[in-house]
């Protein structure tokens, strides 16, 4: 009889997996012994695999590069990365290293461009896509930027204002993009998004505003889905409805050359996940390139913007099982050392599933159990509604430790939990852990950030002054 948590895995998932293997009977993600990662740096535990940053944006432009090539599509593919999925400076460094760009979507951000372009890591030839809804600070700073001559900065209209805003602090001429207000899923709770301007008033802002006006040239047209890249049929109308856009509007403006598929890709949130991003990827440059053709227009460059793509999977937590509570004749509650509020706000904000497997113990029989965290809230746990199944985990014993791993982690979490900040009933933020690899391919850790402590929270709510 298979009783054991490897056999459970085994026969419900196909595994190993690329990033998962198993070594004496522990788990091991892309070859980091994370039993050795606790025994090192103890857990609760955050870390990011730095190197599959690099890959996932590799990945992406090959795809892409492969299906230019196959439907002799004429225009060129620039991969853009979100800021705001997460802006440490550790994952700006390794993104930046695959010639790529950069979507930012807050005064702040433009901060940080400018400290990225004095240290070297981007230059003028960098796209800056500026989303967002603009007012005075972010307005400046764009300005500010386009000024010092980074012509490759594009604002990104949001609403009719901005270009008035934007020209009183620019000065010459400068490029600007239109988002358009994509209509929601029928099951959102309204029907057109709060972002951009609406499908049919876009060639008419253009005509009114941007055709007969010397400063501005219109480059880019800017589609973004909220639910992402996927083979729905609701994305499929949607993307054939902004083509429509793109079509009329070239026709009327010689200046537009750009088309920015925003949206992002889906990243693994569990062992059965699949999707066919080559196939995808494909199919809408077959789209563009089909649609644009019948219409006698030339193609747009293609712009996207992945963000949980490009660091989503890189990101990890661990934890270790602290004490079992049965609460009733059939609920578990496996207790864990920290707080998911506080390490996976997405996880009880909105239900995002996780990969989350054992670290140890994997010879060893199971059972079925719930997770809850420290805090006295009522909403600190995480259950088959978060995760794709039920939760089997071994067996708690409390004589031998139990780490599990929540995986895939890296997007979002940290800025949205108020990275070194306050956390929920004063949890601390765990030990954050960088890994990267050297030039011989051998792994090398270090420490981003300490725990938090007493002390700072102390400071943080105004007792030590």
């Amino acid at each position: 009889m298979k009783t054991k948590y490897f056999d459970l895995i085994d026969q419900t998932y196909d595994f190993p997996q690329e990033e998962f293997q198993l070594k004496d009977n522990n788990l091991e993600f892309h070859g980091i012994d994370l039993k050795g990662l606790i025994a090192e740096y103890g857990a609760p535990l955050k870390f990011t695999y730095l190197p599959k940053i690099s890959d996932n944006i590799q990945r992406a432009q090959k795809w892409f590069a492969k299906s230019i090539k196959k439907h002799g599509y004429k225009g060129k593919y620039h991969y853009c990365y979100c800021t705001k999925s997460s802006h440490f400076q550790h994952v700006l460094n390794e993104a930046l290293k695959n010639n790529i760009h950069i979507e930012t979507s807050s005064a702040f951000d433009i901060d940080i461009v400018n400290h990225l372009k004095s240290k070297g890591k981007i230059s003028k030839d960098t796209f800056v896509l500026c989303n967002g809804f603009k007012r005075d600070k972010y307005i400046n700073n764009i300005a500010d930027l386009i000024n010092n001559g980074h012509e490759n900065c594009i604002p990104i209209i949001d609403n009719y204002e901005e270009l008035n805003l934007l020209q009183s602090n620019i000065n010459g001429t400068f490029n600007v993009g239109i988002r358009i207000a994509s209509e929601e899923e029928p099951k959102f709770e309204f029907y057109t998004s709060r972002l951009g301007i609406g499908y049919k008033n876009i060639v008419p802002f253009y005509n009114q505003s941007i055709k007969e006006n010397e400063q501005v040239n219109l480059k880019m047209l800017h589609f973004f889905i909220n639910t992402g890249i996927r083979d729905t049929a609701y994305y499929w109308n949607e993307l054939l409805k902004c083509l429509k856009v793109y079509i009329n509007l070239k026709r009327v403006c010689p200046t537009l050359d750009s088309l920015n598929i925003g949206g992002g890709f889906p990243i693994k949130n569990s062992l059965a996940f699949e999707y066919d991003y080559a196939y995808m990827i494909d199919e809408i440059i077959n789209q563009i390139n089909q649609a644009c053709q019948e219409a006698k227009v030339d193609v747009p460059h293609i712009f996207t913007e992945f963000g949980s793509f490009t660091v989503g999977e890189s990101g990890g937590a661990i934890y270790e099982v602290l004490y079992q509570k049965q609460q009733n004749d059939r609920e578990k509650w496996n207790m864990i050392n920290s707080s998911f509020i506080t390490t996976l706000p997405d996880s009880w904000a909105i239900n995002k599933r996780f990969i989350l497997l054992a670290i140890n113990r994997w010879n060893e029989e199971y059972e079925r159990v719930l997770l809850g965290g420290l805090t006295c809230d009522s909403d600190d746990y995480y259950n088959s509604e978060q995760h794709m199944n039920a939760i089997y985990l071994p067996k708690y014993k409390k004589d031998k430790p139990l780490y599990i791993g929540f995986f895939n982690t890296g997007a979002y979490q940290e800025s949205i939990g108020g990275y070194g900040g306050l956390q929920h009933c004063l949890i601390p933020a765990p030990k954050h852990i960088l890994i990267d690899r050297d030039e011989n391919g051998e792994l090398t850790t270090k420490v981003f950030a300490e725990q938090q402590t007493s002390a700072k929270f102390m400071d943080i709510l105004g007792y030590t002054k």
